[in-house]
């Protein structure tokens, strides 16, 4: 779909302007009559450049902060329209600037404040959404924004653990290869050249460096092309649904990493379940959002599974059980909470021993990883040079003799 800017009026009058998206202008003009607004003029949205920095984007931290001070406001009795109104002004990113003057208008325009944020979903989530309209309905939208920015907050920092595990190995590999493709493509031939000026035979391990070597040569073009070619695959196959399951199964279920990425799916799934359940989200409704928001399909299917068995009558904890993704120790705990009417509470405190068990999990995996990764680049690079210096030695060792 394009996207459109538009000029339209209210029943009252009110001029608007805004963006959608629509298959074309016609389609456009359809959607801004359903929302009982009157099309003054219709664009497609030409080309934008975006730079860093330039706004084009909202960050976590802004919607934390936000989510803070319209808290404080509203618990100290600020209308709606004039948090938003002094928010909007303060927003640093021009991009939320925009947002919550877009929202402030639908407000004033008697739309309600989760239907507003509702509109615009890249910077307001469905749990976000869901979360305020629990609030509104609760009458207590000061504590449920405070809820959320704690959550927001707690998310954040499981996403960056999870780039803390995942990251450095890769990184480190990376490195790895570079330094071996550098000497064999640059400095394995420098000392061939040498070695030939001497003559005689080459020791075995250094021929089969300098072949290795020729070989890497020769053939660069398709191995760089091969490796590009590689990684395009990959990502175009891990964005199909057959990569997605393969890649989630296989995250859940490595070696080393599989326990860490397991902590984690837990510590988000009781945390986002006890954030909505405390706030009034109905249970179904509930996992079906916790379902959305799990970040891997395995951990999502079973969630599915699970609501579907509790639509059926079932409490959480025999479903979950049987979808053989959650440890036994949270399925007991669960039930318990189950049984003493204190399931969010007990959801919450899992998530908080999950969460610490995920720090303790990938510092673990970090120092299990570096000496790994140091004794394969020590061992490779140190084998290539020991290889280059076999002639000298034994050069030397004829000199002496002599």
């Amino acid at each position: 779909m394009a996207q459109f800017i538009y000029e339209a009026k209210t029943r009252t009058g009110e001029v608007r302007t805004g963006t959608l998206e629509a298959d074309d202008e016609a389609a456009a003009g359809v959607k801004l009559r359903q929302q009982q607004l009157t099309p003054v003029s219709v664009k497609k949205k030409g080309f934008e450049l975006k730079f860093p920095g330039s706004g084009g984007s909202v960050s976590q931290k802004e919607i934390i902060i936000f989510t803070r001070q319209f808290s404080t406001m509203i618990d100290a009795g600020l209308p709606l329209v004039q948090c938003l109104e002094i928010l909007s002004s303060q927003a640093e990113s021009p991009a939320f600037q925009r947002v919550l003057k877009q929202v402030k208008s639908d407000v004033e325009g008697g739309n309600t404040f989760s239907d507003s944020l509702e509109k615009h979903p890249q910077v307001f989530d469905v749990l976000y959404c869901n979360l305020v309209r629990a609030g509104e309905i609760g009458g207590i939208l000061d504590s449920i924004l405070t809820r959320i920015a704690t959550y927001i907050e707690k998310n954040a920092k499981l996403k960056r653990q999870v780039k803390s595990a995942l990251t450095y190995p890769i990184g480190v590999m990376c490195i790895a290869v570079a330094v071996i493709g550098i000497m064999m493509v640059f400095v394995i031939p420098t000392f061939e050249n040498m070695f030939k000026e001497f003559g005689g035979q080459l020791p075995s391990l250094t021929q089969a460096v300098i072949d290795a070597s020729h070989f890497v040569v020769g053939n660069l073009v398709y191995i760089v092309g091969g490796i590009v070619g590689g990684f395009y695959a990959f990502n175009k196959w891990s964005k199909t649904q057959q990569g997605i399951i393969a890649i989630d199964k296989f995250v859940l279920n490595a070696p080393a990493l599989g326990p860490t990425m397991r902590k984690i799916a837990v510590a988000r799934f009781t945390r986002t379940l006890g954030t909505l359940l405390s706030s009034g989200v109905p249970i179904l409704d509930a996992m079906e959002i916790v379902a959305k928001s799990a970040g891997n399909y395995v951990v999502e299917q079973a969630v599915l599974a699970a609501r579907a068995k509790i639509s059926e009558g079932k409490n959480m904890a025999e479903p979950l059980a049987e979808t053989k993704v959650f440890p036994s120790m949270v399925v007991q705990m669960i039930a318990v909470g189950e049984q003493t009417g204190a399931l969010d509470t007990m959801l919450n405190k899992i998530a908080d021993f999950y969460e610490d068990e995920v720090d303790v999990a990938v510092a673990a995996l970090t120092s299990l990883i570096e000496p790994i990764m140091m004794v394969f680049i020590g061992g490779s690079v140190g084998t290539m040079i020991i290889a280059m210096y076999l002639p000298i030695f034994t050069m030397a060792g004829n000199v002496k003799a002599e």
